[in-house]
């Protein structure tokens, strides 16, 4: 067994185990309803080189890239509010699509939302990332207001609307652990 603490969340719409190394370093086991936490702390033993790897990833990006002080996430989320909704109804407008309402949030596991009545939120850390990213992930959100799921239908029209999303799809992962809460 893991010689470290490890969370057990169970999901209703998890289809698998999940293994998930937080940028803390903390350890969190998603369960799908049909499993058992026998089988979850299983899966996670199994894990234990992979986990012990990761989170020696994530100290040395911790270094890497420290966290901005508390003076500095407000700036950035002061940024974000003024900056975000104005890019997301230009890009609205150029896409001929309509936003209801727009909120800039404090998400820890998603840059960007948007509900059936098209209200979309955003991550404020979104002001952090590169142009593109940030556009790509704005038109994502967008193109739910045309398709609400994420079907081969909806991932054309995001490749429609933004021809070099893999790109910028392979930057979120790439970097999500340095711009995680």
């Amino acid at each position: 067994m893991l010689d470290i603490d490890v969370e057990f969340i169970r999901h209703p719409r998890a289809r698998r185990y999940v293994l998930r190394v937080r940028p803390d370093g903390s350890v969190r086991v998603t369960l799908p309803r049909w499993g058992s936490r026998r089988q979850a702390e299983s899966f996670a033993a199994g894990q234990h080189h992979w986990i012990e790897k990761q989170r020696a990833r994530m100290v040395k990006l911790r270094a890497a890239v420290p966290a901005p002080d508390a003076a500095e996430v407000r700036r950035l989320r002061e940024l974000a509010s003024t900056e975000l909704p104005g890019q997301l109804r230009q890009l609205a407008a150029r896409h001929g699509l309509s936003v209801a309402k727009i909120s800039i949030r404090n998400q820890r596991s998603r840059w960007g939302s948007c509900s059936p009545r098209g209200h979309i939120c955003l991550n404020w850390r979104l002001i952090q990332m590169p142009a593109f990213v940030r556009e790509y992930v704005l038109i994502h959100e967008l193109m739910h207001l045309r398709r609400l799921d994420h079907s081969r239908k909806f991932w054309k029209l995001v490749a429609e609307a933004c021809p070099d999303y893999r790109q910028a799809r392979r930057w979120l992962l790439d970097h999500r652990e340095a711009l995680a809460g």
